[in-house]
Parts: C-alpha cells; structure tokens; sequence
C-alpha cells in the first residue's frame, strides 16, 4: 500500500496542484516519493527561502496557491521569512514540512532538527499552523486550506506531518469537496452604498490589492461616473495608464492627503489603507467612508468606515446598481493635473533612479510582469511607471523583506513562460538571494534581472541623514556582479547606455538563461 507521502502527492494534484518548490532533506524525502507519479513537476530551489519567495511569486501570477515542501526544523525557518511576506500581502501559500515524532518533537533529546515548538514557531509567521497527527487530520487540514484560499483573505498555511506518519501505509485521500464561493455583499448594504455614491458631489475611489477580482467593473464605475480612482502599490494594473479618472499609485505623496480633503465620501475596496500605502497617520479625508473587503477585520481596523460591507469585490462591482446619470463634479483636467503634480514628487524625491524610469516604462509591453525587491529603483518605479493594460507589478509590499526579487521572478516566469518577467533588484538585497541564479539557469529562464547598483544602502543613508546623524554602516564591499552571474552560467553585462535598455531587454527574453544587467548611477543616457 502506498504511504501517506505519496497519497499526499495525489491529493494536491487532484486539488490543481501542478508545480511544487522546495529542497529534500533526510525528513522529507517521503513527500517526494510520489511527486512523478502524480504528474507533478519541482523546482530545486538553493535555500528555503528561495523556494517560498518562488512560491509566492508563482501564487501572484496564478491566483493559485503556491506549495512549497521543506524539511523540519531549519528548512522550516529559513521559510518564515516567505511566510510572514505571504502574510503580509495576503498570498495563498501551502507550506507543507516534516516534523519529529509526538514522543520527541521538543524534548531536547537530541533529535536532528528538533526544536521548542515548530508548529507554533510557524504560526508566528503565518497565522495558521497545523500537525497531522493521523492521515485523516491531513486530509481535514488540505480542505481547510483550499478551502480558505478560495473564500477568504488568502494567505499562508503551514501544515506538518511528524516522520512515522508520513512514512506509513495509507489508504487514498477523500474527494476533493467543493470550493466554497466568496461573500457577496446584501442586497440592504448595496442599496446604501449606491445612494451614498450618487449623492456625493466629490467621490474618491482607493483600491488595493483585494480589488482585482472587481477590476473591470471598478474601473468602468470610475470612467462612467467621474470618480477619481488611486490605486495602492498591489493594485497597480487596475486602472489601464490612459485611465482619465486614475489618480497613480501615488497615495504615499505628502499632497495626496490634499486630494482627500476635497472629497466628500471615500470609497476605498480591499485595501488596509496601511501604513505602507500612505506613510502618514491618516489618508486625510473629513468625509464619510464606504469600505469593501473580504477580511471583517478591515472593516473595523484604525480608519473607520460609515458604511461596512464585507464582500468580495468582485461581487460588489458586479452587483451595485448605479444611475447611468450619476456624474460628480471632478473633471478629467483636474485630476490630471493632480496626478502629474504626485508622480513629478516622486521623480524629484530619486534623482538618480529617475534617470532610468522613461527607458524602463519605454519597455514594458501588456506582457510585462514586474517583479521587485527593496530598492530605491524600485521604490520609484512602482509609483510612477506607467503600466500598459495586462501588465502587471509585483514587490514585497508589506512585509519589505530584502532578497524577495530573484526567486520571486523565477515563480513568475515559471507560472508563465510567456510573460515578459523583469527582476528588479539592488546590490545589497540581490546578495540574500542571489544562489537562485543557478535555478533560473537550471530551468533554462529568458530572465532579465535589472541590478541597480548604487554601491550602498541608500535609502537607510538618507534616513540617517534625515535622523540628522552621520551614516554608519551603509556600504559594503560588492562582487563583481557580472563575473559572478557568468559563474553560475547566467549572462551578464554593464549597460552601456540608458536608451539602450529596451533592446537589451529583447535579447534578454529571447535567451535561454538569465542575463544580470548592471546599471550605475554613473550609466549614461
């Protein structure tokens, strides 16, 4: 009889399960023993938080849940961090890890591996922590997990199985049960929402993250209506460039409060108008507030709502009920002119990055797929840059862990070889993860990966010197980047010229291994 492992293997193919990241270990080979034979493929990531960084960019561009399998004890910590980021930024993540035996795990006994309390160690990181003690409890804990990626605020699941259990005999897992729907929003709370917006003279709409599912329908609502749309960091793609109502993802410019105060209703759609959208204390509106999200909790969080609908948005956009007359008094002019004034902000506050922002936009085509780690190009690109309608921008938001870019990239391109992945990554980040670069060669990825390399950590220097003291401990000694890409067999360059990007992009692309391409401040036009 096959053993709970290999059982295992066919119940996430039969749950849609098709690519699995990870590294095998001594305790979890028998997770891999039935991985062929249930038509899975793997992803040898070079250290566990490669593996769940790709799992997670895997998850943004599918929408499905991105599954990695790691060993217990350290496998399982060097994928917190991933963890916590998946959190953070509410992306379906299925963690599955070996753990002890009951009679050992934390008795401090000796065991390889062991250690406190691993399952609650992963809790930490991710809210929902499970051991499967017996084959029944794991099947009861993948349908839960399915099951919660597909109705509720997404997020990571971690689920162990100690050594004996999953080495034993087991019978076949139970059917997949039926997903369960999203929430839509009653039919009381729709009709408030609609004579609110129809009555406000200056609505403004903020869109995060939890908004895609109601994009077109949103997106349609601001144009009909006049109402002026900004879109958080998550939810850049929403609104198409030429949007004439799109405010950018310029929330977290000091005078877009400014904008907010000539409201007078705000309707803001799964977002947590958190601290990484504003970087101040309060969007700065005095008006009512309609909120939409998946997640109760938002509804009750720090910024108020007058009127609270928990409902996917999705289900929102598709059921309110709008006069075709409604029309409030923004003009496309003024909006206009507010986004112009938000995004010149944000090129003026990056000099040096802002150099490369009109060659960067100049290249992305509505197959780009965008994938960042904490960096100052980055940091710019992601608020100013244009994205053409299908492209779309993916960055650590929340969390703002170093090192997420490479291996976010490499799920990206693996869930869809036919998008236009770009890495965008700094020096100092590029290094946490720069093992990954012989995945992206194994696999044989056309990956571009953008190095902006200032040599420094230069925004941590310009929050010394803001904290008016001197910088400590901001610069490094660098590799030779472009050696070391050829090193792991990657290519690799100095740009030579900025207008050269888009073109060197294309050639990037069309290879069969990653290309590292290094940009300076010193590189010329």
């Amino acid at each position: 009889m096959p053993t709970l492992g290999q059982r295992l293997a066919k119940a996430l193919a039969a749950r849609g399960v098709t690519t699995l990241f990870g590294i095998p270990g001594v305790h979890n080979v028998e997770l891999y023993r039935g991985i062929e034979a249930a038509g899975l493929s793997h992803v040898l990531a070079r250290h566990e938080q490669g593996a769940g960084f790709m799992a997670d960019g895997y998850a943004r561009v599918t929408g499905q849940p991105g599954v990695a399998l790691v060993i217990s004890g350290p496998g399982l910590t060097n994928i917190m961090t991933p963890m916590a980021q998946a959190w953070s930024d509410s992306v379906p993540m299925l963690v599955i890890s070996a753990t002890l035996e009951a009679r050992d795990r934390g008795a401090r006994i000796g065991r390889l591996h062991d250690m406190p309390d691993q399952e609650g160690a992963a809790r930490a990181a991710s809210g929902q922590s499970f051991t499967a003690s017996t084959p029944a409890m794991l099947w009861d804990q993948l349908e839960a997990a399915f099951a919660s990626f597909a109705q509720a605020r997404p997020g990571p699941v971690h689920i162990q199985i100690p050594l004996d259990v999953l080495a034993a005999e087991a019978g076949p897992a139970p059917a997949p049960r039926p997903l369960p729907r999203r929430p839509g929003a009653d039919a009381v709370a729709l009709s408030d929402a609609a004579r609110m917006i129809a009555a406000a003279k200056r609505p403004l709409m903020v869109l995060g993250g939890g908004a895609w599912s109601g994009a077109e329908g949103l997106s349609a609502l601001s144009e009909r209506a006049s109402i002026p749309l900004f879109t958080t960091y998550a939810a850049r793609g929403i609104a198409a460039p030429d949007h004439p109502m799109w405010l950018g993802a310029t929330l977290a410019r000091a005078r877009a409060a400014e904008v907010f105060a000539r409201a007078d209703l705000v309707i803001a759609i799964g977002t947590e108008l958190a601290e990484t959208d504003l970087w101040r204390a309060h969007p700065g509106h005095d008006c009512p507030m309609i909120r939409v999200d998946i997640d109760p909790a938002q509804l009750s969080a720090r910024h108020r709502a007058d009127l609270a609908i928990c409902a996917d948005a999705g289900a929102f956009a598709g059921a309110l009920d709008m006069p075709d007359e409604s029309r409030s008094a923004w003009t496309q002019k003024e909006v206009r002119a507010w986004r112009d004034n938000l995004t010149a902000s944000a090129m003026q506050e990056r000099p040096e990055p802002a150099r490369v922002i009109p060659h960067l936009t100049e290249a992305l085509t509505p197959r780009s797929c965008v994938v960042s780690d904490m960096t100052g190009l980055a940091y710019l690109g992601k608020e100013v840059v244009p994205l053409p309608q299908g492209a779309r921008w993916h960055h650590p938001f929340g969390f703002g862990t170093l090192g997420y870019g490479l291996p976010a990239a490499i799920g990206a391109k693996v869930a869809d070889p036919a998008r236009e992945v770009i890495c965008i990554a700094g020096d100092y980040g590029l290094q946490y993860t720069i093992q990954e670069l012989g995945t992206a060669v194994e696999l044989g990825l056309g990956l571009p990966i953008l190095l902006w390399d200032n040599a420094k950590l230069g925004e941590i220097e310009v929050a010394m010197q803001t904290a008016q003291m001197p910088p400590i401990a901001i610069a490094a000694q660098n590799p030779d980047f472009v050696a070391l890409a050829r090193a792991y067999g990657a290519a690799g360059c100095e740009l030579a010229r900025l207008r050269d990007l888009g073109a060197v992009l294309r050639d990037a692309f069309a290879a069969d291994r990653p290309m590292l391409i290094r940009i300076t401040p010193e590189t010329p036009e």
